[in-house]
Protein backbone atom coordinates (compact mmCIF):
# COMPACT_ATOMS: atom_id res chain seq x y z
CA UNK A 1 0.00 0.00 0.00
CA UNK A 2 1.25 3.49 -0.79
CA UNK A 3 2.79 5.14 2.27
CA UNK A 4 0.70 8.33 2.05
CA UNK A 5 -2.49 6.34 1.39
CA UNK A 6 -1.83 4.18 4.45
CA UNK A 7 -1.54 7.17 6.76
CA UNK A 8 -4.50 8.87 5.11
CA UNK A 9 -6.66 5.78 5.76
CA UNK A 10 -5.53 5.80 9.38
CA UNK A 11 -6.55 9.44 9.80
CA UNK A 12 -9.90 8.92 8.10
CA UNK A 13 -10.66 5.80 10.14
CA UNK A 14 -9.75 7.50 13.38
CA UNK A 15 -11.88 10.51 12.61
CA UNK A 16 -14.81 8.37 11.55
CA UNK A 17 -14.61 6.30 14.73
CA UNK A 18 -14.54 9.24 17.11
CA UNK A 19 -16.59 11.82 15.24
CA UNK A 20 -18.98 9.95 12.97
CA UNK A 21 -21.86 12.10 14.18
CA UNK A 22 -20.14 15.31 13.09
CA UNK A 23 -18.72 14.02 9.83
CA UNK A 24 -22.02 12.66 8.51
CA UNK A 25 -22.71 10.33 5.62
CA UNK A 26 -20.75 12.41 3.09
CA UNK A 27 -17.56 11.16 4.70
CA UNK A 28 -18.12 7.64 3.44
CA UNK A 29 -18.96 8.86 -0.03
CA UNK A 30 -16.05 11.24 -0.38
CA UNK A 31 -13.55 9.69 2.02
CA UNK A 32 -11.53 8.04 -0.74
CA UNK A 33 -10.90 11.38 -2.43
CA UNK A 34 -9.78 12.79 0.90
CA UNK A 35 -7.35 9.92 1.40
CA UNK A 36 -5.32 11.03 -1.59
CA UNK A 37 -4.47 14.37 0.02
CA UNK A 38 -4.27 13.39 3.69
CA UNK A 39 -0.79 12.09 4.45
CA UNK A 40 1.26 11.52 7.54
CA UNK A 41 2.88 14.92 6.89
CA UNK A 42 -0.38 16.85 6.58
CA UNK A 43 -0.55 19.58 9.20
CA UNK A 44 -3.61 20.00 11.39
CA UNK A 45 -4.74 23.24 9.75
CA UNK A 46 -4.43 21.76 6.28
CA UNK A 47 -6.21 18.62 7.43
CA UNK A 48 -9.14 20.70 8.67
CA UNK A 49 -9.33 22.56 5.35
CA UNK A 50 -9.29 19.32 3.35
CA UNK A 51 -12.12 17.81 5.40
CA UNK A 52 -14.21 20.99 5.24
CA UNK A 53 -13.71 21.21 1.48
CA UNK A 54 -15.38 17.80 1.26
CA UNK A 55 -18.54 19.38 2.71
CA UNK A 56 -18.08 18.15 6.27
CA UNK A 57 -18.60 20.70 9.05
CA UNK A 58 -15.90 19.82 11.57
CA UNK A 59 -14.64 21.97 14.42
CA UNK A 60 -10.94 22.72 13.96
CA UNK A 61 -10.30 22.16 17.67
CA UNK A 62 -11.62 18.62 17.38
CA UNK A 63 -9.33 17.93 14.42
CA UNK A 64 -6.36 19.30 16.34
CA UNK A 65 -7.20 17.16 19.37
CA UNK A 66 -7.35 14.00 17.26
CA UNK A 67 -4.20 15.12 15.45
CA UNK A 68 -2.34 15.27 18.76
CA UNK A 69 -3.81 11.99 20.04
CA UNK A 70 -2.51 10.24 16.92
CA UNK A 71 0.91 11.79 17.58
CA UNK A 72 1.06 13.32 14.12
CA UNK A 73 2.60 16.54 15.36
CA UNK A 74 5.39 17.51 12.96
CA UNK A 75 8.51 18.77 14.66
CA UNK A 76 9.68 21.96 13.02
CA UNK A 77 13.41 21.62 12.68
CA UNK A 78 15.02 24.99 13.32
CA UNK A 79 17.18 26.24 10.53
CA UNK A 80 20.83 26.11 11.48
CA UNK A 81 22.18 29.61 11.30
CA UNK A 82 25.80 29.99 10.33
CA UNK A 83 27.69 32.93 11.77
CA UNK A 84 28.19 35.79 9.37
CA UNK A 85 31.58 35.78 7.68
CA UNK A 86 33.47 38.75 6.44
CA UNK A 87 34.69 38.46 2.83
CA UNK A 88 38.46 38.12 2.74
CA UNK A 89 40.44 38.76 -0.47
CA UNK A 90 42.06 35.67 -1.97
CA UNK A 91 45.75 36.58 -1.81
CA UNK A 92 48.59 34.40 -3.06
CA UNK A 93 51.05 33.89 -0.17
CA UNK A 94 54.63 35.04 -0.67
CA UNK A 95 56.21 31.93 0.86
CA UNK A 96 55.17 28.29 1.33
CA UNK A 97 53.23 27.13 4.37
CA UNK A 98 51.55 30.45 5.05
CA UNK A 99 48.10 29.33 3.97
CA UNK A 100 46.49 25.98 3.20
CA UNK A 101 43.10 25.35 1.65
CA UNK A 102 40.99 22.28 2.41
CA UNK A 103 37.77 20.83 1.04
CA UNK A 104 35.74 17.64 0.66
CA UNK A 105 34.54 15.88 -2.47
CA UNK A 106 32.25 12.89 -2.90
CA UNK A 107 31.63 10.14 -5.45
CA UNK A 108 30.50 6.51 -5.60
CA UNK A 109 32.03 3.07 -6.17
CA UNK A 110 30.72 0.59 -8.73
CA UNK A 111 28.66 -0.97 -5.95
CA UNK A 112 26.92 2.36 -5.37
CA UNK A 113 28.60 2.94 -2.01
CA UNK A 114 29.46 6.58 -1.47
CA UNK A 115 32.95 7.73 -0.54
CA UNK A 116 34.58 11.07 0.19
CA UNK A 117 37.92 12.65 -0.46
CA UNK A 118 39.61 15.23 1.76
CA UNK A 119 41.90 17.49 -0.26
CA UNK A 120 44.61 19.78 1.10
CA UNK A 121 46.75 22.22 -0.90
CA UNK A 122 49.34 24.91 -0.19
CA UNK A 123 48.03 28.19 -1.60
CA UNK A 124 51.53 29.41 -2.40
CA UNK A 125 52.25 27.04 -5.29
CA UNK A 126 48.96 25.02 -5.40
CA UNK A 127 50.86 21.93 -4.34
CA UNK A 128 48.61 19.06 -3.32
CA UNK A 129 49.69 18.18 0.20
CA UNK A 130 47.30 15.29 0.66
CA UNK A 131 44.24 13.54 -0.77
CA UNK A 132 42.60 11.13 1.66
CA UNK A 133 39.73 8.84 0.62
CA UNK A 134 37.30 6.94 2.84
CA UNK A 135 33.61 6.24 3.26
CA UNK A 136 33.57 8.65 6.19
CA UNK A 137 36.02 11.39 7.16
CA UNK A 138 34.93 12.94 10.48
CA UNK A 139 36.76 15.76 12.22
CA UNK A 140 39.08 13.46 14.29
CA UNK A 141 40.41 11.97 11.06
CA UNK A 142 40.79 15.45 9.58
CA UNK A 143 42.95 16.34 12.59
CA UNK A 144 45.12 13.24 12.12
CA UNK A 145 45.67 14.10 8.45
CA UNK A 146 46.61 17.71 9.21
CA UNK A 147 49.00 16.57 11.95
CA UNK A 148 50.57 14.10 9.54
CA UNK A 149 51.19 16.84 6.97
CA UNK A 150 52.51 19.21 9.62
CA UNK A 151 54.92 16.49 10.73
CA UNK A 152 57.13 17.14 7.68
CA UNK A 153 56.08 20.68 6.72
CA UNK A 154 55.24 22.39 9.98
CA UNK A 155 51.90 24.00 10.81
CA UNK A 156 50.60 26.77 8.54
CA UNK A 157 49.64 30.22 9.71
CA UNK A 158 46.10 29.78 8.45
CA UNK A 159 43.76 27.26 6.85
CA UNK A 160 40.88 28.27 4.58
CA UNK A 161 37.69 26.22 4.24
CA UNK A 162 33.95 26.39 3.76
CA UNK A 163 31.46 26.05 6.62
CA UNK A 164 31.08 22.27 6.55
CA UNK A 165 30.17 20.53 9.83
CA UNK A 166 33.54 18.76 10.02
CA UNK A 167 35.31 22.13 9.94
CA UNK A 168 32.92 23.75 12.41
CA UNK A 169 33.43 20.93 14.92
CA UNK A 170 34.63 22.13 18.31
CA UNK A 171 37.42 19.55 18.39
CA UNK A 172 38.93 20.81 15.14
CA UNK A 173 38.65 24.44 16.17
CA UNK A 174 40.34 23.61 19.48
CA UNK A 175 43.11 21.87 17.53
CA UNK A 176 43.62 25.01 15.44
CA UNK A 177 43.76 27.15 18.57
CA UNK A 178 46.25 24.82 20.25
CA UNK A 179 48.58 25.00 17.24
CA UNK A 180 48.07 28.72 16.66
CA UNK A 181 46.51 28.16 13.26
CA UNK A 182 43.99 30.78 12.19
CA UNK A 183 40.99 29.03 10.61
CA UNK A 184 39.52 31.27 7.93
CA UNK A 185 35.96 30.43 6.94
CA UNK A 186 34.63 31.69 3.63
CA UNK A 187 31.15 33.18 3.39
CA UNK A 188 28.38 30.57 3.02
CA UNK A 189 27.44 30.01 -0.61
CA UNK A 190 30.60 31.74 -1.89
CA UNK A 191 32.89 28.93 -3.14
CA UNK A 192 34.83 31.43 -5.27
CA UNK A 193 36.38 32.70 -2.03
CA UNK A 194 38.14 29.32 -1.84
CA UNK A 195 39.10 29.33 -5.51
CA UNK A 196 42.49 27.61 -5.17
CA UNK A 197 41.03 24.37 -3.82
CA UNK A 198 37.95 24.63 -6.03
CA UNK A 199 40.21 24.68 -9.09
CA UNK A 200 42.02 21.61 -7.82
CA UNK A 201 38.70 19.85 -7.18
CA UNK A 202 37.61 20.44 -10.74
CA UNK A 203 40.83 19.02 -12.17
CA UNK A 204 40.79 16.05 -9.80
CA UNK A 205 37.22 15.20 -10.76
CA UNK A 206 37.93 15.42 -14.49
CA UNK A 207 41.20 13.46 -14.33
CA UNK A 208 40.31 10.85 -11.71
CA UNK A 209 36.76 10.65 -10.37
CA UNK A 210 35.08 10.97 -13.77
CA UNK A 211 37.75 9.01 -15.64
CA UNK A 212 37.82 5.75 -13.63
CA UNK A 213 35.40 3.19 -12.27
CA UNK A 214 36.37 2.18 -8.74
CA UNK A 215 35.75 -1.18 -7.08
CA UNK A 216 36.86 -0.16 -3.58
CA UNK A 217 38.20 2.79 -1.60
CA UNK A 218 41.77 1.44 -1.62
CA UNK A 219 41.76 1.62 -5.41
CA UNK A 220 40.64 5.24 -5.27
CA UNK A 221 43.43 6.05 -2.84
CA UNK A 222 46.13 4.42 -4.99
CA UNK A 223 45.04 6.25 -8.13
CA UNK A 224 44.74 9.52 -6.19
CA UNK A 225 48.31 9.19 -4.89
CA UNK A 226 49.67 8.52 -8.40
CA UNK A 227 47.74 11.49 -9.76
CA UNK A 228 48.92 13.71 -6.90
CA UNK A 229 52.55 12.91 -7.72
CA UNK A 230 52.00 13.75 -11.39
CA UNK A 231 50.10 16.93 -10.54
CA UNK A 232 52.85 18.23 -8.25
CA UNK A 233 55.90 17.33 -10.33
CA UNK A 234 55.07 17.41 -14.04
CA UNK A 235 51.73 19.07 -14.74
CA UNK A 236 52.22 22.72 -15.82
CA UNK A 237 50.00 25.45 -14.38
CA UNK A 238 49.25 28.66 -16.24
CA UNK A 239 49.04 30.57 -12.95
CA UNK A 240 52.57 29.35 -12.11
CA UNK A 241 54.15 30.48 -15.40
CA UNK A 242 53.54 27.02 -16.87
CA UNK A 243 55.62 25.35 -14.18
CA UNK A 244 54.60 22.49 -11.95
CA UNK A 245 54.04 23.26 -8.24
CA UNK A 246 57.34 21.66 -7.26
CA UNK A 247 59.28 23.51 -9.97
CA UNK A 248 57.68 26.80 -8.99
CA UNK A 249 58.56 26.31 -5.33
CA UNK A 250 62.18 25.43 -6.13
CA UNK A 251 62.53 28.48 -8.35
CA UNK A 252 61.00 30.77 -5.75
CA UNK A 253 63.25 29.50 -2.98
CA UNK A 254 66.41 29.81 -5.08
Amino acid sequence: MHHNYKYGRKIVGYLHKLDSFYLGCNWRCEGKATLSVLTYKTRANNMTAVIRNQGNQVNHKRIRRIYREMQLNIRIKPKKRLPSREPVPLIVPEIPNQSWSVDFMSDALLSGQRFRTFNVIDDFNREVLWISTDTSIPSPKVIRILDQIAGYRGYPRQIRSDNGPEFLAHRLQQWAQDHRVYWQFIQPGKPAQNAFIERLNRTFREDVLDAFLFSNVREVQEIAFDWMEMYNTTRPHESLNNLSPKQYAQLAIS
